[in-house]
């Protein structure tokens, strides 16, 4: 399945186009230097800048032209997580003002239910079915599409087996115990869980090419991989777990996710969530991002986390690993372009400026802490509470 990664149209010129490209180049040069990022500079967070009409570009369609006008390589930087990291810090995004393609997405999701369950596989089949070979060079050999847990580890490898290994102790898990994983992914967890600690394991997962590999590795073992929207979970487990699947829930859905846990949780279980967060709460994802990216995805904050889950469930431990992220995000980038000459054949070189756009400015604003990487463990009201304050 390829992403729309179709060349964005160039602005049409006409007579007064010279003069305010001319314009925008100053305000976006002055916009830059406040940032301390310099145009044609030496640095590695300097932009060099291929085409004028970037800057014209960008003020009229803000972070959407910004990113386009990288794919469409109108310009470059040696490096975006810095360069990204300098313009959040900044606050640029709020310094170019709103332009009528932003307005128009937000008023959309606050209109529309964009995770509504009929538009549930739309982000499979934009981002999680574009092909396992490309997934596969990115991951680690398990493929967990999450962030890993670096303290201890010197690799990719080795952080996110420490990670499953943190979740597992999170829960609780012991040998007999029934799990259910919303958002399964290629089925890693499943696998880690069902081999280390002699669980039983229910997945959910919207993408059928993660639920055919899935199924591949999890072979022999207690594990049931279903191609099924999260709605859909039933039955009673000692723990509810989702791995970086919360992102897209949508906060329309926040509290029938929860209510789905609270279904599926059983009276003295542990539910697990581990979740990109926000700073701020929000109803609309980058327009970049929900156009390339994660269609209709939507990063929570954790006052939306925690206002879906009252009444329900009792919030127990939350654990903030939003600088392994970004050492996550650095990974997967190096897998990826040192894997890039097996992948161009069939991806083409627009889609590698863009996924080194969406990694490394996803690093950039995980580094800057413009977004956290909580853990969040949850309880029913009134359980005991466990020991699941690790890491």
């Amino acid at each position: 399945m390829q992403v729309n990664t179709t060349r964005s149209p160039r602005p049409i010129r006409n007579p007064l186009t010279r003069s305010v490209d001319a314009q925008s180049e100053r305000i976006m040069i002055r916009l830059f230097e406040e940032a301390d990022v310099r145009v044609d500079g030496a640095r590695p967070q300097d932009m060099q800048v291929h085409d004028k009409r970037v800057y014209t570009r960008i003020l009229t369609n803000g972070s959407l032209g910004f990113g386009e006008s990288y794919m469409d390589g109108q310009w470059d930087c040696d490096a975006l997580d810095q360069l990204t990291a300098k313009l959040l810090r900044a606050d640029i995004d709020k310094k170019v003002r709103a332009n009528w393609s932003s307005v128009v997405h937000v008023l959309r999701a606050k209109m529309l239910n964009l995770q509504a369950t009929d538009r549930a596989f739309k982000v499979a089949e934009h981002h999680y079915d574009l092909g396992n070979d490309l997934f596969q060079a990115m991951l680690d050999p398990r493929m967990i599409y999450s962030c890993a847990y670096w303290p201890e580890a010197n690799n990719l490898a080795e952080a996110q087996t420490a990670k499953l290994d943190l979740v597992c102790r999170k829960v609780g898990l012991r040998p007999g115990m029934k799990v259910l994983d919303l958002g399964c992914g290629w089925g890693g967890f499943a696998k880690y869980a069902a081999e280390r600690y002699g669980v039983e394991v229910t997945g959910f997962t919207v993408s059928r090419d993660q639920v055919q590999l899935a199924r591949e590795v999890c072979e022999g073992l207690p594990i049931d991989i279903r191609l099924e929207d999260y709605r859909k979970a039933s039955g009673s487990y000692d723990a509810v777990v989702s791995i970086g699947m919360f992102e897209h829930v949508g906060y329309k859905n926040h509290r029938t996710f929860m209510e789905v846990v609270h279904r599926c949780l059983k009276d003295d279980g542990i539910a697990f969530l581990q979740t990109i967060g926000g700073n701020r709460s929000t109803k609309a994802v980058n327009p970049w991002f929900g156009k390339y990216i994660f269609p209709n995805g939507l990063v929570p904050s954790l006052a939306q986390v925690a206002r879906a889950a009252e009444e329900l469930l009792s919030v127990e431990d939350v654990h903030n690993l939003g600088t392994d992220y970004e050492r996550t995000l650095l990974a997967w980038y190096e897998n990826f372009e040192r894997a890039w000459p097996t992948l161009e054949a069939k991806y083409g070189e627009r889609f590698r400026r863009m996924w080194r756009f969406y990694l490394l400015s996803a690093a950039g604003s995980a580094g800057e802490r413009h977004q956290q990487l909580y853990q969040i463990v949850l309880t029913k009201i009134g359980r005991p509470q466990p020991d699941c304050r690790l890491g």
